[in-house]
């Protein structure tokens, strides 16, 4: 069976999160989205923990349910993010760090843990403790051996494992002979998993790729799409792990170039830079004087031991896939979220009521948003919701978009029509459709 997941999310006890990232709403928004498997985010703090105690029930071997949901609804994985901020080898650093646990008695535990040896679970929703990555991944497999250890959004500059602030140039480095249990990493939006096929290190390791959304509507932004014989908290480790049956089937992406961290520069002074620019003109800002925050891209460019060689290929509904040249990887799709994909159709604000209503509208006739980004018709797609919304998702397909790099913290700027053919077409768009 195959299982969509996003396994990595924030609740309502976060910092910057929508008061909306509540269980019941989660487990809606992820159906809307195509969404099998959910992560609960954030059971290091007490509120949350005893709101899901309170509001989910078993489902299976380590999955939940939110109570009184309808049979098809979304289930939930029990999952959390620490952020670690510490001295090590003389430098300051910070890195966050995704801990999946089998079921409740596993966090509980863990969290008694954490807060015996001074973190203050109560201060966020993704706890500041002071103890080192490998202090909290050692914390949560003596507790119980089976849960996952995953460096969250890996290339982000501040905040992660290889982040060109306050990271680490390894694995081994941060996690030292934790190391070997470290089996996967997660891409983050700046990244995609060809990039991550570069670094030689990875090689026995599986590249995940999930939202890490602080709203409802940003579920599933990015997500990975396991192949399981069961929905069990086992299967999705085996997966994991890379061992027996279980296996990861592929990712779904966000355009990298639209992470807010792809591309090298200074948003305050304007400057940007790519990979081949940031070698030549080093990464000081030139208007400024101050250090850049040196890019994703480039970090990888740093770090990389080798090129490597990927294949497309293109299926039936015209949807790209991404494979690397030996096959031996999953392979992945490349994708803008729906909202915006309607949002530059339609010419109105990716929150107005227009594009709201189109998105309702379009996943009531036609199913899940991934169904309609991935497995609809584009014929299909334009009796709906009209040409113009079909020729886009079409072209995001394809792969035939244009997007400014983001840098800096400043999200990349997607444009599905070229500058010249931005003008609002209403003519083109069928006055008998939902728009």
């Amino acid at each position: 069976m195959k299982v969509v997941a996003d396994l990595q999310i924030h609740s309502r006890f976060a910092r910057a999160v929508s008061p909306q990232m509540i269980a019941p709403v989660i487990s809606a928004w992820a159906s809307k989205k195509g969404i099998d498997l959910v992560a609960t985010g954030d059971w290091t703090h007490p509120l949350w923990f005893r709101e899901l105690r309170t509001n989910l029930e078993e489902a299976g071997e380590g999955i939940y349910k939110a109570k009184d949901a309808p049979g098809g609804a979304a289930r939930f994985l029990l999952s959390t993010e620490v952020s670690s901020i510490y001295s090590q080898g003389g430098r300051v650093r910070k890195v966050h760090t995704l801990i999946f646990a089998p079921n409740f008695e596993v966090v509980e535990k863990i969290n008694k843990k954490l807060t015996e040896m001074g973190a203050n679970l109560l201060s966020d929703g993704r706890p500041i403790v002071g103890l080192s990555a490998k202090i909290v991944a050692q914390v949560a497999l003596e507790t119980d051996p089976t849960c996952l250890i995953i460096p969250a959004h890996a290339w982000t500059p501040h905040f992660s494992i290889f982040g060109s602030v306050s990271g680490f140039d390894s694995i081994e480095e941060c996690f030292g002979d934790l190391s070997p249990y470290i089996y996967a990493v997660e891409t983050g939006l700046s990244s995609d998993p060809a990039m991550n096929w570069r670094i030689e290190e990875l090689d026995t390791r599986q590249i995940v790729s999930f939202s890490d959304a602080h709203s409802p509507q940003k579920l599933g932004r990015e997500a990975t799409v396991f192949e399981l014989t069961d929905l069990s908290y086992g299967a999705i480790r085996k997966a994991i792990v890379g061992k027996g049956q279980e296996k990861i089937d592929y990712t779904i992406e966000f355009y990298p170039e639209e992470g807010k961290y792809h591309y090298t520069g200074h948003r305050n002074c304007k400057v940007v830079y790519s990979p081949n620019e940031a070698r030549k003109m080093g990464t000081t800002c030139p208007v400024c004087g101050r250090p850049l925050t040196v890019g994703v891209m480039s970090r990888v460019e740093h770090l990389a031991g080798r090129e490597v060689e990927t294949q497309s290929s293109t299926d039936r509904w015209g949807v790209r896939w991404i494979k690397d040249g030996e096959g031996k990887r999953p392979p992945y799709v490349m994708m803008v979220p729906l909202l915006e994909i309607i949002s530059e159709a339609v010419g109105s604000g990716v929150g107005s009521q227009r594009v709201l209503a189109g998105y309702e509208g379009l996943i009531n006739a036609l199913g899940s948003e991934f169904k309609v980004l991935l497995h609809t018709p584009a014929q299909e797609i334009k009796r709906v919701a009209g040409e113009r919304v079909s020729q886009a998702i079409s072209k995001v397909r394809s792969g035939d978009i244009v997007i400014e790099p983001g840098y800096d913290g400043v999200f990349g700027k997607v444009k599905i029509w070229k500058e010249e053919g931005l003008e609002k077409e209403e003519k083109d768009i069928d006055q008998g459709t939902l728009f």
